[in-house]
């Protein structure tokens, strides 16, 4: 098995392009060897599709895997939901015949078998294990002396019997990735709390599903931190857009910078805020891009 392929599901290309840019920006610096998908279609959304239809679930997951199988490389999503989909799909249908004899009646149709001879990985799992903190450490050209308060999101830690991650309660591993970069990562109140988006909450109960991000924001706040670094473009919306709609409807006014961790990582590895498309997010921070470019320029 060599380099990895590059599944980038549909909020990133529909509505954050600055973290798809971000994340081959830094995969391509640290000379990581990856390559797209071709044909790839939604992961599909776990907390829809899987809830109400498993065998579809399964089919149209299984089918991206196969994508992948057949360039004989691991997947590499850089979405908490499509990591939670496509892996849990991947163990599922590793690990039950029954399950991956009906998913292969429905893929032969199109001419494609699962064999379940590759591994869905999660860039930050990714660059934690088979990269390594120290890498990411070297390789850092502007140290980003940044509070930063990190957000792990919930796809990424469970079902935590398939995750291999450790201790999902008090989880370090993206700390550690964030601290590899030159910042510190603040602990604050309910940091694994979720954002209230997923399952369907952001687009079923748009309204409790902003108090939870409400909720987490004043936390975050409280904290005194620079920005939120997250690993998902479903949290990034609900942190970086969700922060306007809870003005419109709560009143709460929050202004805090978001960044996907993939965008930290490039302003450590010395591209500019705007290659990586930061004043693209909804919290269009100008004081927060000054601050980058400043903390660059002195490393000059």
């Amino acid at each position: 098995m060599t380099g990895i392929s590059l599944f980038l599901g549909c909020v990133i290309p529909n509505r954050y392009p600055g973290i798809e840019i971000a994340t081959r920006l830094c995969l391509a610096k640290l000379d990581i060897d990856f390559t797209d998908i071709e044909g790839a279609s939604c992961c599909p959304a776990p907390g829809v599709f899987r809830s109400f239809d498993e065998p579809t679930w399964l089919a149209l997951a299984s089918r991206n895997i196969v994508l992948s199988e057949k360039m004989q490389r691991d997947m590499l999503t850089i979405c908490n939901g499509c990591f939670g989909s496509l892996s849990d799909a991947n163990h599922k249908l590793k690990t039950d015949p029954e399950l991956r004899a009906q998913t292969n009646t429905h893929l032969s149709k199109i001419g494609k078998e699962f064999r379940g001879n590759i591994e869905v990985r999660h860039i930050i799992e990714y660059l934690f294990k088979d990269e390594g903190v120290e890498k990411i450490r070297n390789a850092v050209e502007k140290p980003m002396e940044l509070r930063i308060a990190v957000h792990y999101g919930c796809h990424l830690l469970k079902p935590s019997r398939d995750r291999g991650l450790g201790d999902i309660e008090r989880p370090r591993f993206f700390d550690e990735l964030v601290e590899a970069v030159g910042a510190t990562s603040v602990d604050y109140p309910d940091k694994m709390e979720c954002c209230g988006a997923g399952g369907g909450m952001r687009s079923a109960l748009k309204e409790d599903s902003l108090k939870m991000a409400n909720h987490k924001l004043s936390r975050i706040e409280e904290a005194g931190v620079d920005c939120i670094v997250n690993a998902c473009p479903f949290c990034h919306m609900q942190l970086d857009a969700g922060q306007k709609e809870i003005k419109e409807i709560m009143g709460s006014e929050y202004n805090i910078p978001v960044l996907h961790y993939t965008q930290l990582l490039g302003l450590a590895l010395g591209f500019t805020p705007d290659m990586l498309g930061i004043s693209m997010n909804s919290t269009n921070n100008q004081d927060f891009i000054e601050k980058i470019k400043s903390l660059q320029e002195d490393q000059d």
